[in-house]
């Protein structure tokens, strides 16, 4: 082969290569500098963000056991900007389920949640527990909860992994002293499976929530629209949400917004809402 040969097949090697790595590099300028265009176009629509990427400023920890404010063995924390349950200073779990509640109680609203899981589960925390946690809406309040109540009264928009083998779907809905209505049924079971994906591994996925008051609430998974119900309402049967009942009024209009921690690791690194005027 002739010298010359060999000399422009490496260029042309070359010149490939450098393109390749520029054109990457553009893609990653782009979608870093996308990200702040995005978030400043949700701010001008209005979307507030609940999580300030530095603390927990406006946020209460109740953990079960635990008065509320107690944030035991710094459940709750706030790490490179992400907010985590962690479980690394627990010698074991032994029923500790927390929850994490914004200040405010919202009625009509959009929420958006972008969450992983990590790790491994806390020693002792129950099988079910795997890879579980959700956002609690429709809740009553830290404070009106007991000392050793393990959920707050509320509709849980549960968040599940996969093992890696099994389907598992996530956006399901749980009802924790509470019931539905789901296609004109009163759907009392405890929860109800969203025909949503599968996600096996430590991936972020979103889930966006829009609450009416007493009228539909939808939940989507990655934008996809996963399960829908109407007409939230406690459960008098349950003797915690029966205090909650006034002057026998069951539906439930809106309330507390909260994250779990339940045994398994779990990061959040958004938490927006949209208030809806209704």
């Amino acid at each position: 082969m002739h010298p010359l040969t060999t000399h422009r097949r490496i260029s042309v090697t070359t010149r490939r290569r450098s393109a390749f790595l520029f054109a990457s590099m553009a893609v990653a300028f782009s979608m870093i500098s996308a990200a702040p265009a995005a978030d400043e176009a949700k701010a001008k629509e209005g979307w507030i963000s609940l999580f300030n990427g530095k603390d927990l400023e406006g946020w209460t920890p109740k953990i079960t056991g635990y008065p509320s404010g107690d944030n035991y063995a710094d459940t709750f924390r706030v790490e490179d900007g992400v907010l985590k349950v962690a479980y690394d200073k627990y010698p074991k779990f032994d029923g500790k389920f927390g929850h994490l509640f914004y200040k405010n109680p919202f009625s009509h609203y959009k929420l958006h949640i972008e969450y992983r899981f990590v790790g491994d589960q806390c020693k002792g925390g129950p099988g079910w527990a795997f890879r579980n946690s959700g956002v609690m809406i429709y809740g009553q309040s830290p404070e009106s909860m007991r000392k050793d109540q393990e959920f707050p009264v509320s509709i849980e928009v549960q968040f599940l992994g996969g093992d890696g083998k099994k389907t598992r779907s996530t956006g399901n809905v749980c009802t924790p002293g509470t019931h539905m209505v789901m296609g004109g049924k009163l759907i009392t079971q405890h929860c109800t499976e969203s025909s949503s994906k599968t996600f096996h591994g430590d991936q972020w996925v979103s889930i966006d929530v829009e609450a009416h008051g007493e009228g539909v609430v939808k939940q989507f998974v990655n934008g996809e629209l996963v399960i829908e119900y109407e007409k939230p309402q406690l459960d008098d049967s349950d003797k915690d949400a029966a205090k909650l009942m006034k002057k026998g009024n069951r539906m439930l209009s809106g309330g507390t917004i909260s994250l779990q921690a339940e045994s398994h690791p779990v990061e959040f690194r958004k938490v927006e809402i949209l208030p809806l005027k209704e």
